[in-house]
């Protein structure tokens, strides 16, 4: 009582206390629940981008790819210069040779510049092979629709686990079989032989059956205004044999991949890649140089000279995004995530070309991803016994250094 007292004489003596703040006050709680909140808020942020950063830089490596291989392909296909898809592979291999040379000296790379005594030939294999996956990619780029030659490319990841059950004596299981046979039916519809494919394909908005020339046949002369005609072989059969070769690249960069899986941590992946450039720099040179036919050819105008330099940059752009990516990454997240190719495809092939694949391609796309899914699903369950290396395009052979760090 006395106390309550006091306490209340001691307010009256002093009236200014009457205009301090409350201890409790509203204003500097709520700016401190708004730091904390905003502090959350930032670590959600952080936490995701690291967990996910790796897969940004998968997507940026897809970019350049697809804006690389539509460079690639309007060069080919300028009417006003024989672009061999031979000098294209010589522009970016050899863009990427001097550029990751450079790379490597720069960071010390260990057992730069030709590897570790032990894995010098399969390094020379994975090179080699390599040049063979690329060579069928970008011939097939020449004469093929943009989508068309994209698709092609997911039946590797099937490719790859039958090499690998061969070479490496890894598990081939029943389902990745079938998904091999459905990839096969998938290609088979791109392809559209004329024995299984009678009538003439038509293209899904018009409606109209699909163009069958092509700009590797037109005179200068002749060809369309602005380049924006189809790029179909004449003919069924010629159209076959592009395909055939198409195939042959997969199975070549299937090699690649199994050469990769067996070489392991052994070599650093850049010395990989470099040895990869280097022996298609030199081999695209010395095809060009003995062949009767072919030879090389400088761009005669900057809108040329502009897509060598595309080609350039973004075919090493699209080796380093995907080694820093795949270093950051799973596997199984990043190869899903290579399945995007189709979608850049199918808008490049749209707003540049002003085409749309035919439903029969749209099909065999379908079955041909499927697959590719379905072989990725199961390299993905399968246990540590069934790890294999995961690959979709030429690209991805850096997969193998990641696979090999997640042991």
């Amino acid at each position: 009582m006395s106390y309550g007292a006091t306490a209340s004489t001691a307010s009256e003596g002093h009236p200014e206390n009457d205009a301090l703040p409350p201890t409790t006050g509203t204003g500097r709680g709520a700016e401190d629940e708004q730091l904390a909140i905003w502090r959350r808020t930032q670590q959600r942020l952080k936490s995701f981008f690291d967990r996910n950063f790796g897969l940004f830089l998968v997507f940026l490596a897809q970019t350049c790819g697809s804006i690389m291989n539509t460079a690639a392909k309007l060069l080919a296909n300028d009417p006003t210069i024989k672009f061999h898809a031979l000098q294209i592979i010589f522009i970016r291999m050899f863009c990427t040779t001097i550029l990751g040379t450079l790379y490597m000296c720069y960071h010390r790379v260990p057992d730069f510049p030709l590897g570790q005594r032990g894995v010098r030939g399969l390094l020379v294999l994975r090179g080699t092979a390599g040049f063979i996956g690329i060579f069928g990619l970008y011939y097939s780029l020449s004469w093929l629709n943009f989508a068309d030659a994209t698709v092609i490319t997911f039946i590797i990841p099937t490719m790859t686990a039958f090499v690998c059950f061969v070479w490496l004596r890894e598990p081939f299981t029943i389902n990745e079989a079938l998904a091999g046979l459905i990839a096969f039916v998938g290609v088979l519809f791109v392809a559209r032989p004329p024995w299984l494919f009678t009538s003439p394909p038509l293209d899904p908005i018009s409606g109209e059956p699909e163009p069958s020339h092509s700009l590797m046949f037109v005179a200068s002369s002749e060809a369309p205004v602005g380049g924006k005609a189809p790029t179909v072989p004449t003919t069924p059969q010629q159209r076959a044999l592009v395909i055939l070769v198409a195939v042959v690249g997969t199975f070549g960069a299937a090699i690649a991949y199994a050469t990769i899986r067996v070489i392991g941590k052994r070599s650093h992946s850049i010395i990989s890649v470099n040895y990869f450039a280097a022996i298609a720099t030199l081999g695209s040179t010395i095809i060009i140089a003995v062949h009767p036919d072919l030879h090389f050819v400088l761009p005669k105008n900057a809108a040329q000279w502009g897509l060598v330099a595309i080609i350039g940059v973004t075919g090493f752009l699209l080796q380093f995004l995907l080694t820093e990516g795949l270093q950051r990454e799973k596997g199984g997240r990043a190869t899903n995530l290579t399945y995007l190719q189709l979608v850049f495809a199918l808008v490049v092939e749209r707003v540049v070309w002003g085409t749309t694949p035919p439903l029969e391609s749209l099909a065999g796309a379908l079955l041909i991803i499927s697959a590719a899914v379905w072989v990725s699903l199961q390299k993905n369950s399968g246990g540590a016994a069934q790890k294999k290396v995961e690959v979709v395009n030429e690209e991805s052979s850096l997969l193998g250094r990641t696979e090999e760090r997640e042991r």
